[in-house]
């Protein structure tokens, strides 16, 4: 697991230990990023279920200005900062060990909302609509902004959540790639 492109193009990734988390292959990341490149710059992304931190240190190194990264796993908080570190991204990076839900609320308190919201959370667990409603409620992504969704090809999600439109959907092997936007 690597960083793909940008200032940090090449650095490796650490990853827990055990199985608990399930970093997003290269392969994957590389598509999400071709498909949401425009949406990166000057951006602020929430990488909720961080894991390794991968999607949001992908997005600091294509040019993004700060990733609030969230994760419930202490492991993977300590390994979200030693990513962080290592890229010399501190300053743009915000590492919280909070339960997803409990970090939408707070986001909401914010006077600044977001740009993309990554989610990969753990498979076929059922987070992913009741994270999005909570997303529509508190109201913390820009009206142009995006939802990045990685789950199982199983996870069938609906067309749309709360204002939210299912605008592209991706498979590859046992992973598809959500796509939301606001709707319009």
């Amino acid at each position: 697991m690597r960083v793909i492109a940008g200032l940090v193009k090449g650095m490796k990734l650490k990853s827990p230990k055990g199985l608990e988390t399930r970093p997003t292959t290269d392969r994957v990341k590389e598509s999400i990023f071709s498909m949401i490149n425009p949406y990166i710059i000057d951006s602020i992304i929430l990488d909720l279920f961080a894991g390794t931190g991968g999607l949001g240190i992908e997005a600091l190194s294509r040019g993004a200005q700060k990733v609030y990264f969230i994760d419930s796993n202490k492991n993977s908080i300590e390994v979200i900062k030693e990513n962080v570190k290592q890229a010399g991204f501190e300053q743009e990076s915000i590492i919280l060990f909070r339960e997803v839900q409990k970090a939408i609320k707070e986001c909401s308190l914010s006077e600044n909302k977001v740009d993309v919201i990554f989610m990969d959370p753990p498979y076929l667990k059922g987070f992913i609509v009741p994270c999005i409603h909570a997303i529509n409620t508190e109201e913390i992504l820009n009206e142009e902004g995006i939802i990045v969704v990685e789950h199982d090809l199983k996870d069938l999600l609906p067309d749309q959540i709360g204002r939210f439109i299912k605008v592209k959907e991706k498979k590859y092997g046992n992973t598809r790639i959500t796509i939301y936007a606001g709707e319009a």
